[in-house]
């Protein structure tokens, strides 16, 4: 059985504001990417390596 994933935005995002970014986990492996305000829309999926470089030159704020 295949199940919806679950969809959580930012801790920094206004609680109320629908012009973010979503991330949700549908595999271990697997970081998936939307828009909030178009959630109709296809996500981008990033591999877990692929992902945590992503969040790693964040944090460093080398971006």
């Amino acid at each position: 059985m295949r199940h919806a994933p679950h969809w959580r935005k930012s801790s920094y995002s206004a609680p109320r504001s629908n012009n973010c970014v979503e991330i949700a986990n549908p595999r271990q492996d697997v970081a998936a990417v939307r828009d909030s305000q178009n959630t109709n829309l296809e996500h981008l999926a990033f591999s877990g390596n692929e992902w945590a470089a992503f969040l790693r030159v964040l944090r460093d704020e080398t971006l």
